[in-house]
């Protein structure tokens, strides 16, 4: 188990990541093993809504470590101007978590984008 050398403030004290039920959504996240169970678990967990949410994020994401403008996230995805603000906060904060996936996700050949850009002076180095 890797050790969590973060503080409180920065996994957000909110989430009690060692709670059972939180601990099972982890577990059940890292037992996927294909796309297609993925999607399925997804669909099961998730409204069509809250899965497009996501997705609209995750793409924000990727826009703002390519320096993309926020109005053309905003007219991309149909994000709010906060939203996007908070997931450029979190993609430059220290937990990585977006960075790690968008490194991840480049690497696998699934996005044609930088990964090395990831913006304004932000490392890909895993934690």
């Amino acid at each position: 188990m890797i050790k969590d050398t973060r503080t409180t403030e920065e996994t957000n004290k909110e989430i009690n990541w060692d709670a059972r039920v939180n601990n099972q959504l982890l577990n059940a996240v890292l037992c996927l093993e294909s796309k297609a169970e993925a999607e399925r678990f997804l669909r099961d967990l998730m409204t069509e809504g809250e899965i497009e949410e996501f997705a609209k994020r995750l793409e924000a994401a990727r826009l703002l470590s390519t320096d993309t403008q926020y109005s053309a996230i905003i007219e991309r995805t149909g994000l709010s101007s906060a939203t996007i603000a908070r997931i450029s906060k979190w993609l430059k904060g220290s937990l990585g978590g977006y960075r790690l996936i968008l490194s991840r996700i480049s690497n696998s050949s699934l996005h044609h984008y930088n990964p090395s850009k990831i913006g304004k002076g932000l490392s890909l180095t895993r934690t």
